[in-house]
């Protein structure tokens, strides 16, 4: 169905409409200026790494309150950017460019990852892969050849067809299943890293088994806060605890220079 030329205007000017009201909403926020910073993220990115960092946060700016708002879903972020100071996404590398209304935090590594009751060891025989069980990350828009088992086992040399055993919608779930000893899951090094620290993850393939994601984090913000005091403190923490995460799981001089293919 095509619109009518007044039709089509009209649609035009209730978008500018909407876009006022938006931004005359963040105004009013910054001038009110209130007490908490609203800040939303994913759950696995909050639950798997943000949280227990938090309060050495609140430890240095004790003035600042943050309160956490999850969602599962790019659709759910963009509906509920009204009511949020700074939104972390997780975008492909051609959205995630500097500006004065967000920053480029990090990229991750994607690898397997288990509990240590699945395998306590790095297999020597890559070949053991296809006899543990295997956790799978739903496919989503936009998701890159690294998060299909049929890469890694086209990368090991593997002839044999991955096996699904359980599948999850996001990727929080997938790595709660291989804590629980549910499987072998493809983590995101950001992610897996405090578990793989404290021994409760281990990497089956061993360190020198990775392929880079095909997306980026991005810390994002309305106009109206870019001199916002509050959110600078917090987005300059954030950056220096993601380059301290990364820079301790720098990955071993050992690369992985297979090219990975769709498939």
């Amino acid at each position: 169905m095509t619109p009518t030329s007044a039709g089509a205007a009209l649609a035009e000017g209730l978008g500018n409409i909407f876009e006022s009201m938006s931004g005359l909403r963040q105004r009013s926020r910054s001038a009110a200026r209130p007490a908490r910073l609203r800040v939303g993220l994913s759950a696995a990115l909050a639950q798997h790494w943000l949280v227990r960092r938090l309060p050495e946060f609140s430890r240095r700016h004790p003035g600042i309150e943050i309160e956490l708002a999850i969602f599962t879903t790019r659709a759910q972020a963009e509906a509920r950017g009204g009511d949020l100071d700074l939104r972390i996404h997780w975008v492909k590398p051609e959205e995630a460019r500097n500006s004065s209304t967000q920053t480029l935090l990090f990229r991750e590594q994607i690898f397997p990852v288990c509990a240590p009751s699945i395998a306590k060891k790095p297999l020597r025989d890559p070949t053991k892969l296809t006899e543990l069980p295997l956790l799978y990350k739903s496919a989503e828009n936009g998701q890159g050849a690294e998060w299909e088992w049929s890469t890694w086992f086209r990368l090991l040399g593997l002839n044999a067809k991955p096996k699904p055993r359980l599948r999850f919608e996001e990727i929080g779930l997938a790595i709660a299943a291989a804590l629980e000893g549910g499987g072998v899951a493809l983590g995101r090094s950001l992610l897996v890293h405090d578990a793989l620290q404290d021994g409760r993850l281990v990497r089956p393939l061993g360190e020198g088994w990775a392929l880079p994601s095909s997306k980026v984090h991005l810390a994002r913000w309305p106009a109206a806060l870019s001199r916002d005091l509050r959110l600078q403190a917090f987005t300059a923490w954030l950056a220096a605890e993601t380059a301290k995460t990364v820079q301790l799981a720098q990955m071993p001089a050992r690369q992985t220079k297979l090219r990975v293919g769709k498939g």
